[in-house]
Order: C-alpha cells, then sequence, then structure tokens
C-alpha cells in the first residue's frame, strides 16, 4: 500500500518540481541577457531596468493573493493557468518584435510565475503530512535549488552560443511536459476551499502604487521628472501606496494582515529585508552589466565569474542555519549583512587596467559568504515570529517584501549610477549597496531579539515559500526545507535571549 501511494505521489512531485524550477531558472538568468537585448533593441539602461522591472512588478503585486486565488479556483487548476501563462508569455518573449513588446511579455511572465510556486506548494502541503511532508518539501527545494547554480552557466552558454531568445524559448519544453504530467494527477489534488476571499482592492492598489512609482523612477531618466507623465505616475503610485495600508486595516480579509506586524521580531526582520534584498537585487545586477559593459566579458564569461556567489549560498547556508538555530539568529543577520557590505566596498576599488582576479573576485566571494550568513537566520527569524497558524501568510509577505524592495532598487539604478554602467558608474553603484546592507546589518543588530526565536513554529512549507528569491539557501539533506535557518537544530538548542 505504501508503496503505490509513493508511486502515485512522484507525478504530483515531478509537476511541483519542474513547474518552479523552471520559474527559478527563468529569473536566474536574464541579467546575463540584459546587454544583448539592448544591443538588439536599443532603449539603453532604461529597457534593461524594464526588463527585470517587469517581471517583478505584476510578480510583486500577484503574489500575495496567489494563495486565496489557488483555494478559490482550485490548486490544480490555478497551476495549470500558471502554466499555460507562464509559457505563453516565453514565446512572446523569445519571438518579442521591439523592445516594449518584450517588457509587456515579461509583466505576463511575472503573473504565471506569480502563481506557479505557491500553488506547487499548496499542493504539496495538502498531500503530504508530518515527515512525509517535510521529506517532500525538502526534496522541491533540492531540485529547485540548483536552478540558481546552473542558471548562470546556462544563461551564459545560449545567449553566447545561440542568441538571448533562447533563455525564455528553452523554457517550453520542459512547460509542456509539467502541463502533461498535470493531466495524471487526480481530482483530488484541486484543492478548492469555499471559504477563500480574495483582497481584489488590495492587488489593484499594490499594481497601480507599484507601476506609478517604478515608471516615474525609470523614465525620469529620459523625460525629467517635471515630465506631466512622470509627475502624474508618481502622484498616482505614491497616493495607491498611501491608500493600501488604509484599506487593509479596515478589509474584512487583507492580503497582507497589518496585525502580523505586532510581532517584533517580524516587524523588524521584514524591515531588514527591505534593505537586504534591496542591495541584493541592484547589487547583483550591477554587477552582471559591468561585467559585459565596461569590462566587455561575454554573456558566458560573466555566469562563470559570478558562480561564487550562488555556489556559496548552496553549500554553506545550511551550516549557519545550524549555527543560527543553536546560537539566535541577531548576530548572523547583522554580521551577515555587513560582510556583504565589505564585498561590495572591495569591489569599488575596480579601475583600469582591470584585472578581475584582483578587483572584482574577492568582493565576490566576501558578498556570497556574508549572503550565506544572513539569508537563512534572517528567513528564519520572520517566520518564528508569527503563531504556526500565519505562517502561510507569513512567508507570503516576506517574500514579498523582498521581490518589491529589488523592484524599487532596480528601478533607482538609473539614478545611482548616472545613467550608465561604466567604471565610475559602478563604483557609486557598489558605495550605495554597500550602504543598504550595512542598513540591514544595523537594523538586525538594533531591533532583532533571539528570545522570541521559536523555531519550532517553522514550518517546512512556510520556510519553502521564501525560497524562490535569488540566491537561495539550500535544501537540508534530512528533508527539511531549506530556509529554516536549522530548526532542527533549534529544536534541541533553544537560542540563547540576547
Amino acid at each position: 500500500m505504501a508503496r503505490t501511494r509513493e508511486a502515485g505521489d512522484r507525478p504530483l512531485l515531478a509537476v511541483a518540481i519542474l513547474a518552479s524550477f523552471v520559474a527559478f531558472l527563468d529569473g536566474s538568468v536574464v541579467n546575463l541577457a540584459l546587454p544583448a537585448i539592448s544591443r538588439d533593441f536599443g532603449g539603453g539602461l532604461a529597457l534593461q531596468q524594464w526588463v527585470v522591472d517587469g517581471y517583478l512588478l505584476t510578480l510583486g503585486a500577484l503574489i500575495l493573493v496567489a494563495g486565496a486565488v489557488s483555494d478559490t479556483f482550485g490548486r490544480l487548476v490555478v497551476l495549470r493557468v500558471g502554466l499555460v501563462v507562464f509559457a505563453v508569455s516565453s514565446l512572446l518573449c523569445a519571438f518579442a518584435p521591439t523592445g516594449w513588446v518584450l517588457v509587456a511579455a515579461r509583466c505576463l511572465q511575472g503573473v504565471g510565475a506569480a502563481f506557479l510556486v505557491p500553488s506547487s506548494l499548496a499542493m504539496i502541503n495538502a498531500r503530504f503530512s508530518g515527515a512525509a511532508q517535510a521529506k517532500a518539501i525538502g526534496t522541491w527545494t533540492a531540485w529547485t535549488g540548483t536552478a540558481f547554480v546552473i542558471g548562470p552557466l546556462l544563461g551564459g552558454v545560449l545567449v553566447d552560443a545561440l542568441n538571448w531568445r533562447w533563455i525564455f524559448g528553452v523554457n517550453i519544453v520542459p512547460l509542456a511536459v509539467t502541463l502533461y504530467l498535470t493531466g495524471k494527477l487526480s481530482g483530488g489534488h484541486s484543492g478548492r476551499e469555499r471559504g477563500a476571499t480574495i483582497d481584489v482592492v488590495g492587488a489593484v492598489l499594490t499594481a497601480v502604487g507599484l507601476t506609478g512609482v517604478v515608471y516615474a523612477l525609470i523614465e525620469q531618466q529620459q523625460l525629467g521628472l517635471s515630465h506631466p507623465a512622470v509627475l502624474t505616475a508618481l502622484i498616482a503610485g505614491v497616493a495607491a501606496l498611501a491608500v493600501f495600508p488604509w484599506w487593509e486595516r479596515r478589509t474584512p480579509n487583507p492580503m497582507m494582515p497589518p496585525h502580523i506586524f505586532a510581532a517584533r521580531n517580524f516587524a523588524v526582520g521584514n524591515l531588514a529585508t527591505v534593505f537586504f534584498y534591496a542591495a541584493v537585487s541592484l547589487g547583483t545586477l550591477m554587477v552582471a552589466l559591468f561585467l559585459q559593459e565596461a569590462v566587455g566579458m561575454s554573456a558566458a564569461q560573466a555566469g562563470v565569474a559570478t558562480l561564487p556567489i550562488p555556489v556559496l549560498s548552496f553549500f554553506l547556508s545550511r551550516w549557519f542555519g545550524a549555527l543560527a538555530g543553536r546560537h539566535g539568529p541577531r548576530l548572523f543577520m547583522t554580521f551577515g549583512a555587513l560582510l556583504a557590505a565589505v564585498g561590495y566596498l572591495l569591489m569599488a576599488t575596480v579601475s583600469q587596467p582591470f584585472d578581475f582576479w584582483t578587483q572584482l573576485l574577492p568582493g565576490l566571494v566576501v558578498f556570497g559568504l556574508g549572503l550565506s550568513m544572513a539569508v537563512s537566520p534572517l528567513t528564519a527569524a520572520i517566520l518564528a515570529a508569527v503563531d504556526p497558524a500565519q505562517s502561510g501568510i507569513g512567508s507570503a509577505v516576506n517574500n514579498a517584501i523582498s521581490r518589491i524592495a529589488g523592484l524599487i532598487a532596480v528601478a533607482f539604478m538609473g539614478v545611482i549610477v548616472g545613467g550608465t554602467i561604466d567604471f565610475d558608474g559602478f563604483r557609486q553603484g557598489t558605495y550605495v549597496v554597500a550602504a543598504l546592507f550595512a542598513v540591514a546589518g544595523l537594523i538586525s543588530w538594533v531591533g532583532i531579539r533571539n528570545s522570541e526565536c521559536d523555531y519550532s513554529r517553522v514550518s517546512a512549507e512556510a520556510a519553502a515559500g521564501c525560497h524562490d528569491r535569488q540566491p537561495p539557501p539550500p535544501a537540508y539533506a534530512d528533508g527539511e526545507a531549506s530556509g529554516s535557518a536549522g530548526a532542527a537544530a533549534a529544536r534541541e538548542v533553544r537560542p540563547r535571549p540576547r
């Protein structure tokens, strides 16, 4: 009987892994294709920003309502729709005749991605329980985590050997296979819940607010801040974002419940997330562009050059997570962020003639170490602060905040680097990234309380819900999901109050 059920569960696990793997892979290769896209379409830095932010915009706006949508219409139905949307948008990206068609397709791709990962995890959670659930999510995390390691290599090779369009076209086969496998799943995986409600107004306010602000920040580089379109977009965006918390306090089913921020570590951890992931998104994008546009590396060479970051994270995050489980997350969040800041300060020494081995590699390694030290403890501190019944929404909120922080940071990039990623612009950017990391570290040091970190609250599902951010913590060999920051170790040794 057990073997029969295990065989029946394999298609579900394969669907969940493949669906998420494609979304993670796509997110990890786009940065390397930006210079080639710009050469084909023109548009300069503004178009490159839009290609990144178009995806993050819809993803950040919809990820908080994805769970409610899945519960309302059925997890399997929503997963299939997400697969189709992601596949169609990938084809539109691959065959885009202009830069703005590509940006529109990237926005559509973000819509598909917003439903792939939450629906996959929801199906696993509904099918498995207890140790079997932890094992299933650990397997999911292990396989999907490899997307961030192979992404830079695959993306660079595709761009150089074929064309940038292939980084989107390569999605079609695994998406088609995944869609076919969903036909083997029974109706018991539909997962519809009658009581689910969707915060449509909150989602609209978020989308309008983020779109307005991002449009103003990017387009002011060419049109100027006083241009009517830019000024109108900025005012409308800020107004929508200002109304959003007011609405969330009054609607009976908010997508971002205000009361969840009453937990100190949750509020402080998410504030640190804003600065930390703004720095991650801005910093990694700048490095990818600098290596190709200023240094003259090929996409494949740039992919290899940045490989130390995901590799270090893949191998070290579990170890740092276990240490944080024993000693509390505060020191690791603080010094990890500060170490990442030092990494970018080391990169600020770049000059001509350029030597990668002495000017950039040491900074990348130090940054990778800092990132590995901070990511898992940060995620676990946030999730351990909320009641287990709210761990799902806590995970979604933290994931959305990290996406939005990256979205705004990328939109600011033109202002920060002076409109171009040359040596001077890159040095200016590294100082800003270092400052963002330093602020994240300071917030963690002042605000996080180890005594409030009850790691028994951190479920495998909630931890995995924060997994789809680059670079990810790896899976635990014993089946614990990544991001739980040594939950198993923490159950044996409670963190000491500090």
